[in-house]
């Protein structure tokens, strides 16, 4: 997998599942429906302000709250490159996974990145380097098989060509 590249967007600790999708269109199940409501209530500017590509950078318990994977699925159908932040909520974690969302833990990176700041993020060699400020930090990389079912888009895509179905 090839390290990413993006502006970074800000968001504090406790970023709940409500925050990044709202409940009130759980109905809709087209995940290329999802970002015209990722963060409308909290931050109902970031989709005209970010771009595909973007990086999203967070302090603790990103997508803590409910379970629910469109949270993750907006962001992944936004076009956001990768997500890091300090610490996830273990079910968010797990849906970005399953949804093909590059996605990193890195402890205390709210402490080196400021909005703005252009970043690589390198999964497979657990590098992010702050390209603004010159900036590196080392976190645990994802492992092999994990980076695998990200690159192939996820579980069902993954699974589906392992049972030669496309």
């Amino acid at each position: 997998m090839e390290p990413v590249k993006g502006k970074a967007w800000i968001f504090p600790d406790d970023v709940n599942t409500d925050v990044i999708y709202p409940g009130r269109y759980m109905s809709i199940t087209d995940a290329e429906e999802t970002p015209k409501y990722l963060f409308e209530t909290v931050y109902p500017d970031f989709r005209q302000k970010a771009k595909p590509g973007d990086v999203i950078v967070a302090g603790k318990y990103f997508g803590c709250g409910s379970s629910r994977e469109q949270a993750a699925t907006a962001i992944r159908y936004f076009g956001i490159a990768c997500v890091v932040a300090s610490s996830f909520a273990r079910i968010f974690y797990r849906n970005a996974i399953n949804l093909g969302l590059p996605i990193a833990v890195v402890p205390g990176i709210r402490e080196h990145v400021e909005e703005g700041d252009e970043i690589t993020v390198d999964l497979a060699q657990g590098k992010l380097k702050n390209l603004t400020t010159g900036k590196g930090l080392s976190f645990e990389p994802l492992p092999r098989f994990i980076l695998d079912l990200i690159g192939q888009g996820g579980l069902i895509p993954a699974t589906r060509k392992k049972l030669g179905l496309g």
